[in-house]
């Protein structure tokens, strides 16, 4: 056997001399010419094997023939078993290498993720005259996309429009593809608006791709329906993963379930990518067991498979849970890399397992050799602090190898703030600001904090500095899906058409919330006002403001579910709780780092967050 062909499978005159006797050179150079030995050479099942065949090719004369010397070549670079170094070699011995030879080296240095190998190429493409065609361009520009080389790609558009490429479809996606990667949404829009009526789903798909990883959801979620309700285009794997991912960031969980119907419809599988995508829809938007059932369904799984379940329950405070799925991956021989370990110590720090997250990270370094970085030891920041073990991990972000990082001092203080330490919090705030990577949120914690113990100088010192550094306040809202459309819900909102029938409902709420013997807790209400303002702005709370439109809106026991863009406070997490039990109803809530999920007056983060 030579590879995973038979002997009489191979071409007669490619076979070993002592297997088959070798025919005459005319004969042999007659079955030359009249076949192509690609799909052969594409069967060899390592370079060794290719070397064997390569040297009866040198022997028998055929790498002289052009088309020979070419299937040599491609099946070098584009074969998983392939060698640049090898193909290079045959490159090297061509007399005028052409079009094809030279694309076909761009190519598989792409393949082979070596990008500036592709562009050093191109350039050669270019000092010896040899024209590319529409097969160069995308091979070329998919290095710069990989690099990124955001300055190298325009001058190769520069050459597409020169040589008259720009009706070129293929060419024109490829140009979507790399401004979209390099973060030039603009120049990618303007490419995708010139195509016009050439364009194909490819060329939407490579533009809600380049939305996507801009953190456009809501401009996404509109070409997605431009593409599919208005052009009629099917959409693709591609283009369905992008807006799955705008779902998964704007809590639409009526579009993704419409995604996963689609699909359901139009595939006769999905796979694992689409899989792993749904998880991690369903999961953040508030449908975790939808998400472990498909899990569980997988026939198999990869990292990003185990990536998105484990994240998934660290985000529901299910840390045992995640743990299991952890052990379970190691046990099915799966290996763990950076990522899975950020989520398995996320869910530690979110269901506060100090111990078990500590073990971990003692397991990551020195079992799985994985070195931590800078999120892991954010993970472990995060964990210590809010455990309120504060001067621990203090001593933590001293001694993280790459340095302290704003997310660690972030986390210390917003652990500050729950355990009120005022003097680390403003060591905290001191870094930050050495960092150069202070927020307004930073101040504002810091400012309620001053509040909190009536150093009200203080406090406005802050809220000044704030003003004085032109940091932006980006206000508190809360959103709720109501049939298929996002509602948005900012503090003392009366903007919304539904305004007056959401205050009646408030105060209905309120009578019904006397009954439970509620009161309003007014101390996390920092301004220097009195104790009945203060449950004024208490009740207009935009969380508030959401759950009374949705329960105006929605059947009677349907989920409420609700993304709220701050920390829940404990007085909105005792509202949403009594609300749960009075009105029969579950409530969902995302704040700005995981779920609450309110059921019968109980939450499942039990009453740690």
């Amino acid at each position: 056997m030579v590879g995973s062909l038979a002997f009489n499978q191979i071409p007669q005159f490619l076979a070993p001399s002592n297997c088959i006797t070798e025919p005459s050179e005319h004969k042999l150079l007659e079955q030359a010419s009249s076949s192509s030995l690609l799909p052969f050479l594409r069967q060899l099942s390592s370079i060794e094997e290719f070397k064997k065949v390569h040297a009866q090719y040198i022997k028998l004369g055929l790498d002289r023939i052009p088309r020979h010397a070419g299937d040599l070549l491609l099946a070098c670079t584009i074969s998983d078993w392939g060698s640049m170094d090898y193909a290079l070699s045959i490159f090297l011995t061509l007399d005028e290498p052409g079009t094809f030879d030279f694309n076909t080296l761009i190519r598989g240095y792409v393949k082979h993720h070596e990008p500036e190998a592709a562009l050093i190429m191109y350039k050669e493409m270019q000092e010896r005259s040899v024209a590319p065609d529409n097969f160069t361009f995308p091979f070329a520009l998919k290095a710069c996309a990989v690099l990124p080389a955001i300055r190298e790609g325009t001058q190769i558009h520069g050459h597409v429009a020169k040589l008259g490429f720009e009706c070129d479809v293929f060419v024109q996606n490829s140009l979507i593809n790399l401004y979209g990667k390099c973060g030039e949404i603009e120049l990618a829009s303007k490419v995708f608006d010139q195509l016009g009526s050439y364009r194909t789903v490819a060329s939407w798909s490579a533009l809600l791709a380049a939305l996507t990883r801009m953190s456009f959801w809501g401009e996404c979620l509109t070409l997605f329906a431009t593409m599919t309700n208005e052009e009629r285009l099917r959409a693709d794997e591609s283009s369905m993963v992008s807006a799955l991912s705008s779902c998964t960031h704007l809590g639409a969980y009526d579009l993704g379930r419409s995604i996963h119907c689609s699909l359901l419809r139009n595939t006769t599988g999905l796979n694992i990518i689409m899989q792993t995508s749904l998880i991690d829809m369903y999961a953040k938007c508030g449908f975790l067991e939808k998400g472990i059932k498909i899990y569980e369904k997988m026939p198999e799984k990869n990292a990003w498979a185990y990536s998105a379940i484990i994240s998934g329950l660290a985000i529901y405070g299910e840390g045992k849970r995640a743990l299991q799925v952890f052990e379970s991956m190691l046990k099915e021989g799966h290996k763990p890399d950076e990522a899975i370990y950020v989520g398995v110590l996320s869910s530690c720090s979110h269901a506060g397992l100090l111990e078990e997250g500590l073990h971990c990270f003692d397991r990551m370094r020195f079992e799985h050799r994985i070195t931590p970085n800078s999120q892991h030891y954010g993970c472990m920041v995060d964990l210590m602090a809010r455990a309120g073990k504060l001067e621990e991990a203090y001593k933590l972000i001293m001694s993280m190898p790459m340095g302290p990082t704003d997310t660690a001092w972030r986390s210390l203080l917003s652990a500050c703030k729950i355990h009120g330490n005022l003097e680390l919090a403003e060591c905290a705030c001191r870094n930050l600001m050495q960092l150069d990577a202070q927020n307004s949120g930073d101040f504002i914690i810091l400012a309620d904090m001053y509040a909190k113990e009536k150093r009200w100088d203080d406090a406005a010192r802050i809220r000044t500095e704030i003003a004085n550094k032109e940091l932006t306040q980006i206000p508190g809202c809360s959103a709720v899906e109501v049939k298929g459309r996002m509602h948005i819900f900012f503090s003392q909102d009366k903007s919304h058409p539904q305004s007056e029938e959401v205050n009646e409902m408030l105060y209905q709420m309120e009578w019904q919330l006397r009954f439970e013997r509620y009161t309003p807790d007014t101390s996390e209400v920092f301004n220097d006002v009195d104790g009945e303002e203060k449950k004024v702005l208490l009740r207009g709370h935009s969380q508030k403001l959401a759950i009374a439109f949705a329960l105006l809106n929605t059947s009677k026991w349907s989920t409420i579910r609700i993304i709220t863009n701050i920390r829940m406070s404990r007085e909105c997490h005792t509202y949403t709780a009594l609300i749960s039990r009075i009105f029969g109803r579950e409530i969902v809530v995302r704040d700005r780092s995981r779920f609450h999920c309110f059921r019968n007056g109980e939450c499942t983060c039990g009453e740690y967050w």
